[in-house]
């Protein structure tokens, strides 16, 4: 029987709703009934949930299998450990949910340096925005968490590493009327002529650019995405701007997607810190210590 398929069980009969669990979970509703449809085969057909009400129900043997499933992981975990002493080889799986920046283009290379002296650790990477990344950790679905901002959280509720810092820059379409004199540089109010495309709410982009931007009301908001790749295609092609993480825009620069707009009335748009982050006092592997103190020491 499957170890993740029992873990999902149990946190399956928590929610009491198998949309809601799969979301959790990162996984579709049907992969999930397809796990709980295989408990109950391999315990010999045996209904666990009872899908035929509007209502969710476990049944009387689901009941029964969600105190043994409970025990079944306990043991399990404890085993683990106590066999983590006796192999050379480590093996170990690290989750981490991240927001664009630090999932796409800081945490990467890092990663791929620890798993080149540690073949037997499997990363598994979710990227999400920040407010995901931080209920993640919240909800023990993820191990660790990049993120750009601690949205409505605060810092101290969580132990977290500066992993990098950056300013928030306006862009344009390479062909845009803002640009026909030739030069970057631009008035705000001009700005406020053209339609505004920003990320979604939850997004640490967004939350930094109205903590720190104190006329982001002013801009023409029109649309609203929760991909920085879609933003800056919608950009690319049309009239209107944006705001976008400068490590993304100058790459996108380079490509000759956007440019990147100055504004006189301010020479800083905004800008942020980018975390690494833990839920605090969590119960970690020794690898996943190891791995904590790797970033650290990477990133000081």
């Amino acid at each position: 029987m499957n170890i993740r398929y029992i873990k999902n069980f149990i946190k399956l009969a928590k929610y009491r709703n198998f949309s809601e669990c799969a979301s959790d979970l990162s996984i579709s509703q049907s992969t999930l009934s397809h796990q709980i449809s295989q408990i109950e085969e391999n315990l010999g057909n045996v209904k666990l949930i009872d899908r035929t009400t509007k209502k969710f129900e476990i049944t009387e043997a689901g009941n029964i299998f969600l105190e043994y499933a409970s025990q079944i992981i306990e043991l399990y975990n404890n085993c683990k450990i106590q066999l983590e002493k006796y192999s050379k080889q480590k093996y170990d799986t690290i989750t981490i949910s991240a927001s664009t920046i630090p999932g796409s283009h800081i945490l990467p290379k890092l990663i791929a340096e620890y798993k080149d002296m540690n073949p037997n650790i499997k990363f598994n990477i979710k990227i999400n925005n920040s407010e995901i990344s931080i209920k993640n950790i919240i909800k023990n679905n993820a191990d660790f968490a990049g993120i750009g901002s601690f949205i409505n959280y605060k810092p101290e509720q969580f132990e977290y590493i500066i992993i990098g810092s950056e300013e928030l820059k306006f862009i344009c379409s390479p062909n845009h009327e803002l640009l026909k004199r030739g030069q970057n540089t631009v008035s705000f109010n001009q700005l406020t002529k053209y339609p505004f495309i920003w990320r979604e709410s939850g997004s640490g982009m967004r939350t930094v650019f109205q903590q720190q931007f104190p006329n982001y009301d002013k801009l023409n908001i029109k649309l609203e995405m929760n991909d920085n790749d879609s933003i800056i295609s919608t950009v690319s092609d049309s009239d209107f701007i944006s705001i976008m993480s400068e490590m993304m825009a100058e790459k996108s620069e380079k490509a000759n997607l956007i440019e990147t707009l100055d504004v006189k009335e301010y020479p800083i748009v905004a800008k942020r810190e980018l975390y690494f982050i833990k839920k605090k006092d969590a119960e970690l592997s020794d690898i996943k210590k190891d791995f904590w103190e790797f970033i650290k020491k990477k990133t000081k």
